[in-house]
This record gives C-alpha cells, sequence and structure tokens, in this order.
C-alpha cells in the first residue's frame, strides 16, 4: 500500500498503543510496509506532536504574516471601492 494514503496520523491510530497494542512489526507486515519505514514514521509524528508548533518550518512561520498582510490590503482595496461606489452613486443621483 502506498505511503500516500496513510499519513502518519492515521497509521499511529491503527496500531494503538505500543505498549498494550500490537507491534510495529505486526502493523507494518499487515499494511505491507517496511516496518522500520513505519518506525520512523511513527517516531516523526511522536517528535511532532512533542516539539508542537516551535517544529514548523521557517516558511510555515512566514505564512500568517503574509497572509495577514494580504487580508490589510484587501480590506484597504474594498474600502476604497466602496468609497467609489457611493462617491458615483451620489453624481447619478443629481
Amino acid at each position: 500500500m502506498p505511503w500516500s494514503r496513510y499519513p502518519c496520523q492515521r497509521l499511529v491510530g491503527w496500531c494503538g498503543s505500543w505498549t498494550g497494542g500490537r507491534s510495529i512489526r505486526d502493523v507494518a507486515r499487515e499494511l505491507g510496509v517496511n516496518h522500520e519505514t513505519l518506525r520512523n514514521r511513527v517516531e516523526q509524528l511522536r517528535r511532532e506532536r512533542r516539539d508542537g508548533p516551535a517544529a514548523v518550518g521557517g516558511e510555515e512561520r512566514a505564512e500568517p504574516a503574509r497572509l495577514r498582510r494580504r487580508v490589510a490590503e484587501l480590506e484597504l482595496e474594498k474600502e476604497v471601492l466602496r468609497e467609489a461606489a457611493i462617491f458615483f452613486a451620489r453624481e447619478t443621483d443629481r
């Protein structure tokens, strides 16, 4: 089974608790993937959960600021267009 169909969170959900559940080897065999690959994915997910947002890359960290700037720009454009519409509505009423 290709990995693209099974994100890490879903795989860990299937595997359950490692202490009380099935072994990584058993789950990997059932899914048709290498047990080391599954182990690496699980460890990656555990690191991401443990580190939280601090593990986010620079590009992902910069995106919210970029999006806030874009929203401010669009709100300014909307305000200008709204005022222009009011101005032209007044001009046509004369």
